[in-house]
């Protein structure tokens, strides 16, 4: 499973001119499925985007030692699968989709992260599983980490 997780000052998933997801200060995460992910990568990723001290603290600060996580200040979390984020492009011009896991498999465990981050006690918003989604974002910082597990 990989994310890139982006602290942001807003962000917004828009579908067909309909807004899925939309949330205030908080994480918006972009995560990519591929084989073999399970429990276990569920379980660690949602761990991460919960507990991984990436805001701003109470005062605004951005200081290292006053930077809090989602679970602790309450913020929310917008949550896009992204199936693109497992692009082989290392051969000639087209990206290869080889290692991302087809929407059969990726579907229930991206709905099992949604639920195990949502066992954190934070808001959790989603974009639509397989739609061709508009995502829009104010990265805060810019402030953003690529995670693989």
């Amino acid at each position: 499973m990989r994310s890139v997780i982006q602290r942001v000052k807003r962000a917004k998933v828009t579908v067909d001119e309909r807004v899925v997801g939309d949330i205030g200060p908080g994480l918006c995460v972009l995560v990519g499925v591929t084989h073999g992910d399970g429990p276990a990568e569920i379980e660690k990723t949602a761990r991460k985007i919960a507990q991984l001290k990436l805001l701003r603290g109470p005062d605004g600060s951005d200081d290292v030692g006053a930077r809090v996580s989602a679970e602790e200040s309450g913020a929310p979390v917008l949550l896009v699968s992204q199936f693109t984020l497992y692009a082989d492009v290392r051969k000639g011009r087209k990206p290869s989709w080889s290692h991302a896991a087809g929407g059969d498999v990726a579907e229930p465990l991206f709905a099992q992260l949604v639920q195990a981050v949502r066992e954190y006690g934070l808001q959790v918003e989603v974009g639509e599983f397989g739609a061709m989604m508009d995502v829009e974002l104010v990265n805060d910082g810019p402030f953003t980490i690529i995670f693989e597990t």
